[in-house]
């Protein structure tokens, strides 16, 4: 097998995230979600914008923040996602390059413009998320680079963007590319909405052998397994790949791989602020634990201590030194 060039490589949607703070009145009046993300239409996504207060413009995207905190942890990574050419275009691009992450691919002319979520926070750190998907659900076959992933030790791919035919189709090819270079693959679920759409095809993936590594919080392994009970449906979910993690909010995580288990506690936090990209960040530091070759443990509690610093401020990328913060955390 050849040397790789990136710890990980994702797939995922390109997204700049504008967040604003709202109290529940606001989530009552305009009919949101709260604390979920639902997806909207062009014309929503301005009449929602325009209620909103003063936001604050974040490039984001899911698999997009993980790679963010393994690049302020130390590791090399690369991104394909669609953008369009556009200003959001312009400053997901920049954002994500400046934070060290390898990303290359052409800006889409024309409509749909570049995907933007819009995100409300209320007093008790909830975020509501609405997500206009735009360009980034156009991710062509021809932007995926074949080199770039059989460089790459980890291709990983967000769950979000399964739901669009033509990301899916790319994905899929990318998968191909992945395990005929030996490398292995890693899906992150989402959401829930995203199991109950696609539950069969994640099914399909892991029983030829395309997974080995699946990132769930407790309510989507429930959705996937179709049960009430968080605990048997994480057992009967880790038999079917060689490695399940499951995040469980503010009562930590648990791993599994073949007979090893192990679970963490969540890190104490001052003060939440706003939980946008909890889960994001908690992958960023198993990731880099895997690539560092470390414990479950120690995986899980890199992931938690990375989780902790940005549940701490708003936005969905780290601020504070996440690697030093491991380094302490650890004790190396």
């Amino acid at each position: 097998m050849t040397q790789t060039r990136y710890d990980v490589l994702a797939i995922g949607n390109a997204i700049v995230d504008v967040i604003s703070d709202a109290d529940d009145a606001f989530i009552t009046a305009q009919n949101l979600n709260k604390g979920g993300m639902t997806l909207i239409d062009a014309e929503r996504a301005q009449t929602l914008y325009d209620a909103m207060g003063p936001g604050r413009e974040i490039s984001g995207g899911s698999a997009a923040n993980t790679l963010a905190g393994l690049s302020r942890l130390g590791h090399k990574t690369a991104f394909i996602g669609q953008v369009a050419h556009d200003q959001l275009g312009d400053v997901f691009a920049h954002d994500i390059r400046a934070t060290g992450i390898d990303f290359d691919v052409p800006a889409r002319p024309g409509q749909p413009p570049t995907a933007r979520c819009l995100i409300l926070v209320t007093p008790d750190a909830q975020r509501t998320m609405n997500t206009f998907l735009g360009a980034a659900q156009f991710l062509p076959e021809t932007a995926i680079d074949k080199s770039k992933i059989e460089a790459s030790a980890w291709l990983y791919l967000e769950g979000y963007l399964w739901n669009a035919p033509e990301s899916r189709a790319a994905m899929t090819g990318a998968i191909a590319i992945a395990k005929k270079a030996g490398r292995k693959v890693a899906l992150t679920l989402s959401d829930a909405f995203v199991v109950d759409g696609h539950r069969d095809e994640f099914f399909a993936l892991m029983d030829d052998g395309s997974l080995d590594l699946l990132f769930a919080n407790d309510t989507e392994v429930r959705a996937m397994m179709q049960t009430e009970d968080t605990e048997a449906a994480v057992a009967a979910l880790a038999a079917r790949v060689p490695m399940l993690v499951c995040t469980h909010g503010a009562a930590g995580a648990e791993a599994h791989r073949g007979d090893e288990h192990a679970r963490v506690g969540a890190e104490k936090v001052e003060r939440v602020v706003d939980t946008t990209g909890a889960g994001d960040l908690f992958a960023a530091g198993v990731f880099a634990g895997l690539a560092e070759g470390r414990s479950l443990e120690d995986c899980l509690t890199m992931g938690a201590v990375c989780a902790a610093e940005v549940i701490s401020h708003y936005g969905a990328r780290p601020e504070a030194d996440i690697r030093k913060l491991v380094a302490k955390r650890l004790g190396s």
